[in-house]
């Protein structure tokens, strides 16, 4: 199995009805979809540059961090956590989704004009480390501030 396809599998078994999200994916023009947070994995959305930034230095301490979604225009960067991240989340400007919410999702593997992947799941269920993710959050804060950093 494509690791892209064990992806599209991991993803859609948090669907309510994983045979409808993959028809979603597969007929829809944009190619995405809307998927509950909170059972496999909560996410963090950072403001943009921030996000990118932040995405950066993790790329430098890890090999791989979990997955990560950027929107329409960069304007917002979601981390993909472990579930209950977002009820314990205290971080100033950052949203988390956790149980209850949903978040737009595309098909791994499929170019899309909006959402789109920066760091695609590889469906074993590889998820940030919530304290890593924010020691990153704050080295990038610190380099986007015209700080040294790392």
């Amino acid at each position: 199995m494509t690791e892209a396809k064990t992806a599209v599998e991991w993803l859609a078994s948090v669907a309510p009805h994983p045979e409808v999200c993959r028809w979603e994916w597969d007929h829809t023009p944009l190619g995405v979809t809307l998927l509950p947070a909170g059972r496999l994995w909560d996410v963090l959305i950072l403001p943009g540059e921030l996000g990118i930034a932040t995405l950066d230095v993790l790329t430098r301490v890890i090999d791989q961090p979990g997955p990560v979604l950027v929107d329409f225009g960069d304007a917002r960067t979601g981390f993909f956590v472990p579930p209950g991240t977002a009820a314990r989340w205290l971080g100033t400007g950052v949203r988390a989704a956790g149980l209850g919410t949903w978040i737009v999702v595309p098909c791994p593997g499929r170019s899309t004009g909006g959402t789109r992947w920066l760091v695609p799941p590889d469906g074993s269920g590889t998820l940030t480390d919530p304290a890593l993710l924010e020691l990153a959050m704050h080295e990038a804060a610190a380099t986007l501030a015209g700080g040294e950093g790392l």
